[in-house]
């Protein structure tokens, strides 16, 4: 069956309150998803973000992101009023999450609304149970960062660093409102979104999750167990992880994301992996795995280096992984992206996994017979237009050099630079692959004013979002026919 959809992250929804929520425009957006013919709905990770407002750098692998909890959702279930929300400022760009004001004003707004929660609630006290194995130690972490003004991990106290037990036991003592109210939040954000989640399928449209390979050296996660991860006494990195110089990057990639121990990893058949896949199948209909090649072979940089340049690739047993995954979980459907510098060797060993990797259409047009062209397609892939980490195809065609529009402009036969982001768009969805994605801002040909992210840089990322008023019936009746024409309805 031939099928597509729409990217586009959770954040990027219409909102009055700074930010995209799990609240009535995401239930619009499914509408709108459904109306159009469309399949999928593959978002951004849910995880809560720290640096640099990434999702892929996060507190935690397991938690969620309390930014995008519906605030009228809880109006309507009694934990706020509506002149409570209306005291705070969230901004007054609708194309813009302004970070520094959701930084500032979501906690104080939700910790109002945890004070009157009720902590007996029975769905509560058995999500706190069902997660006990990461929600505890996180709650802790959280609330121990606050305490100590959100210093990273290795800059906190050493008693909680060593995991002194008397330490803890007062520590958990004097903080235990701060600790139960990160407990809360994340069960407010799991309970809307499973209740999204329901909505969709409901409707026929269905979730692509993304998880992050690789966790934040300010983690939970290096904290609660760290002999899984290549770090120090001191829950310092010693080994991080990022790519090397090519041609898009001259200093390659500095990620900082600890290393995994993979001998650990292999010694506990891989159990902290199968937890969070566990997860992931509640959370998600499908599973983007973000750097699927890590798990084969990854690229090693030592903590002190300034840049990616002095790295090396490091062979990993990744059959064993995904061996236990899918006898653990037979019908999740993955999909890898198999992105970047990838050797002959490396791609037969992914490509027996069978799970299907990603084509990129911007990627096709830099010189020879790229596997990204759709003539070199094959079934068993997703293509893009564009990932998150892309311009928009509209930006692409202003930052690319001349010869690489003017090769894509033949291919395509087009001859005005205007109509490549609709031939993208259509060749995409013409395509052999069984599925096909397009970011929302190829649909409202937007420019890089609406890019979502660019790799190794810090500032302007992560903060696009759309208006009400680009998902008009006209955009519906478009894509509609375009997904009818091209047969995957």
């Amino acid at each position: 069956m031939r099928k597509c959809g729409i990217l586009l992250s959770i954040s990027s929804l219409p909102s009055d309150y700074g930010i995209g929520t799990l609240g009535k425009s995401a239930y619009e957006f499914i509408d709108f998803l459904k109306k159009s013919g469309q399949y999928y709905w593959q978002i951004l990770p849910l995880n809560p973000v720290s640096f640099g407002n990434s999702p892929y750098q996060s507190f935690s692998a397991f938690a969620f992101n309390p930014y995008y909890i519906d605030l009228d959702i809880l109006v309507d279930e009694d934990l706020l009023k509506k002149e409570e929300i209306l005291r705070f400022d969230w901004g007054d760009d609708p194309c813009r999450v302004d970070y520094s004001l959701i930084y500032k004003n979501r906690p104080e707004i939700l910790r109002i609304a945890a004070s009157r929660f009720d902590t007996q609630n029975r769905r509560y006290l058995n999500f706190c149970k069902d997660n006990k194995f990461w929600l505890d130690d996180y709650s802790l972490f959280m609330a121990v960062k606050e305490e100590n003004g959100m210093r990273p991990l290795s800059s906190l106290p050493a008693n909680f660093i060593k995991k002194d037990k008397d330490f803890l036991n007062r520590i958990k003592s004097e903080l235990k409102g701060k600790i139960e109210y990160h407990r809360i939040v994340q069960f407010l954000f799991y309970r809307q979104w499973i209740n999204l989640k329901k909505y969709a399928n409901y409707n026929g449209v269905h979730i692509i999750g993304d998880m992050p390979i690789y966790v934040s050296a300010d983690s939970s996660d290096i904290w609660s167990e760290p002999e899984l991860f290549t770090v120090d006494r001191y829950m310092k990195p010693v080994y991080v992880a990022g790519c090397p110089p090519d041609a898009f990057s001259r200093h390659g990639q500095l990620w900082g994301n600890p290393l995994y121990n993979w001998t650990k990893h292999k010694e506990s058949r891989y159990a902290w992996w199968l937890k969070r896949i566990n997860q992931a199948q509640e959370l998600f209909d499908v599973l983007r795995i973000d750097h699927f090649r890590g798990f084969y072979s990854y690229y090693r940089i030592e903590a002190t280096e300034k840049t990616a340049e002095n790295g090396s690739w490091v062979n990993n047993d990744g059959e064993a992984l995904i061996e236990a995954i899918t006898e653990r979980f037979p019908r999740l459907q993955i999909i890898a992206e198999d992105l970047g510098f990838i050797t002959d060797e490396i791609r037969r060993r992914m490509s027996a996994s069978g799970f299907p990797g990603m084509k990129i259409l911007q990627f096709g047009f830099g010189g020879g017979d790229s596997e990204h062209l759709p003539h070199n397609f094959t079934r068993n892939s997703v293509v893009y237009t564009g990932t998150h980490d892309n311009p928009t195809t509209t930006g692409w065609q202003t930052i690319s050099p001349a010869e690489s529009v003017a090769y894509a402009m033949d291919y395509f036969n087009v001859n005005f630079s205007g109509k490549l982001t609709s031939a993208f768009v259509r060749s995409a969805l013409a395509s052999v692959c069984d599925t096909a994605i397009i970011p929302m801002q190829d649909y409202l040909r937007q420019d890089n004013r609406s890019r979502i992210n660019t790799p190794s840089t810090i500032g302007d990322n992560w903060i696009y979002r759309i208006k009400r008023e680009n998902l008009g019936d006209n955009l519906t009746e478009k894509i509609f026919r375009l997904t009818k024409l091209y047969n995957r309805i």
